[in-house]
């Protein structure tokens, strides 16, 4: 599946980061899809370097990640970043996150194209 609706590859984007930020995943399941992710999938500046920044983090707690990355994107050259507004809607449920995941899954096959990761 290709993404050349601007619109949409952004939401796809945004989504993977809700993904890596949600308190429902594990850190070790974060870890994997960030180094599976190539940062030059974020074309938003912001998402890229919210993106690099939990990467960074590595296996870290969700709480502790998403009390951790404001400063962070913030000594980032973002001295107007809101995680909450960033995430909103803040709260996952578990069925949004199946939602989270796929979009995830979405942006790995973009940042492999040749590989063909998934057999859709």
């Amino acid at each position: 599946m290709r993404f050349h609706d601007s619109d949409a590859r952004f939401q796809l984007q945004k989504n993977t980061l809700r993904f890596l930020c949600s308190v429902l995943i594990k850190s070790g399941t974060r870890v994997e899809i960030c180094k599976l992710l190539d940062p030059d999938v974020f074309e938003d500046q912001l998402q890229r370097v919210v993106f690099e920044e939990i990467r960074e983090m590595g296996s870290i707690d969700s709480r502790r990640l998403r009390a951790l990355l404001p400063a962070r994107v913030t000594n980032r050259g973002f001295p107007d970043f809101d995680l909450n507004e960033f995430l909103a809607p803040h709260e996952v449920s578990e069925k949004e996150i199946d939602q989270l995941f796929e979009s995830a899954l979405q942006l790995l096959d973009l940042s492999h194209p040749d590989e063909g990761l998934r057999a859709d």
